[in-house]
């Protein structure tokens, strides 16, 4: 293999979430130290993924189904509704084992600075979720960023329409946070101590 494959390699792994030129230069040459036991099996378990996982059409969670595993239970609250930036947002509050009612992905948050607009997040397809469900609450579950606030604010101005009881997680979230790098005893607590919007 030459450099200008390795160079391409490194430059693609580097634009991971984490990892900057030094790290993504480790983990490929580790991958290449031992292809058949790590780079192979990569290889097949990612192409198996890209040809296999997919949004769910009615929350955004990924899945092998066009509906996911949440959104199929019926044993899960019906009428609670937590919204959340994104995926791994989703992932961080069902670790805490607090929540059992269903969800709706954003997609991110509102940003003047990224060029973020409501027409960019699946903000529509959450009014017609409300629309078409007996949602009696709705749980604002985002980070408490600057532009998570500026969200939280323009859902609740927007989804006042419906009349439905609007919460947010306590404030026991610190500011400036994101809730995938939480623990799991802060977001369990910030569930149960949430409070009107």
């Amino acid at each position: 293999m030459s450099e200008q494959y390795l160079e391409k390699l490194i430059k693609k792994v580097s634009k991971l979430p984490g990892l900057g030129p030094r790290s993504s230069r480790r983990v490929v040459l580790h991958l290449l130290k031992d292809k058949e036991k790590l780079l192979l099996p990569l290889i097949e378990d990612l192409t198996t993924v890209a040809n296999n996982i997919r949004s769910c059409i009615e929350c955004g969670n990924l899945d092998e189904n066009e509906i996911c595993q949440i959104c199929k239970d019926s044993s899960r609250n019906q009428n609670l509704l937590c919204v959340v930036e994104t995926v791994a947002d989703l992932w961080a509050l069902e670790r805490s084992n607090v929540y059992n009612g269903k969800y709706h992905i954003l997609g991110g948050v509102l940003s003047a600075i990224d060029g973020v607009n409501p027409e960019q997040l699946n903000i529509a397809s959450l009014e017609k979720r409300l629309e078409n469900k007996s949602i009696t609450e709705i749980i604002i579950a985002i980070s408490a960023t600057l532009d998570g606030q500026t969200t939280a604010h323009y859902l609740a101005e927007i989804l006042s329409k419906f009349n439905i009881n609007m919460t947010r997680l306590a404030h026991g979230l610190p500011v400036g946070g994101e809730l995938d790098f939480l623990d799991d005893g802060t977001i369990a607590q910030a569930l149960k101590a949430r409070n009107k919007l």
